[in-house]
């Protein structure tokens, strides 16, 4: 799975889209003007030690992105979209692409893209959702469309045992 974020301006979102993406082995793309420097302190506080886990690309533009990635399979996060996240069906090397937090992606992009255009439900009268939240809603539905593949699908107790068959 691949996350684009076209020129995200805030480098908390930025940092926690990065550590869900370290967590779930999903590359991350970011297309410029980034409204941060990669090394600030904020985006690696908020990516913690996980950083350096994390394949990311970065892009001069939108051509740029297309360009090195040829024949990708693109959806778009957006507000505008017809169809809600959940009717798409996702592809293990697709791309889900996400807009700036004060514009979203730009209509000049969308338009081409309508039929691979997904938006979350919300109720009318908000703009839309903090982009790290939206990011974590779409890409575990595309991870878990595709078995969650790749990932630890069970956990264990650090100090305990799971008490198997007993009621309470």
């Amino acid at each position: 799975m691949n996350i684009v974020l076209h020129e995200p301006e805030i480098p908390a979102n930025t940092g926690n889209i990065g550590r869900t993406c370290a967590a779930t082995g999903t590359s991350l793309h970011l297309i410029k003007p980034l409204g941060f420097s990669l090394e600030e302190k904020a985006l690696r506080r908020a990516g913690l030690d996980y950083w350096s886990k994390l394949d990311v690309h970065v892009y001069e533009n939108f051509e740029d992105f297309l360009k090195k990635n040829p024949n990708a399979k693109i959806y778009m996060a957006t507000t505008k979209a017809h169809q809600t996240y959940d009717q798409a069906a996702y592809e293990p090397d697709c791309f889900i692409m996400f807009g700036k937090e004060s514009a979203g992606i730009p209509e000049e992009i969308l338009v081409d893209y309508e039929d691979t255009c997904v938006r979350i439900p919300m109720n009318e009268n908000i703009r839309s959702l903090n982009l790290s939240n939206s990011v974590a809603i779409v890409l575990y539905e595309a991870l878990r469309q595709n078995q969650f593949s790749h990932m630890q699908l069970s956990g264990h107790l650090h100090r305990l045992e799971w008490r198997k068959g007993e009621v309470e």
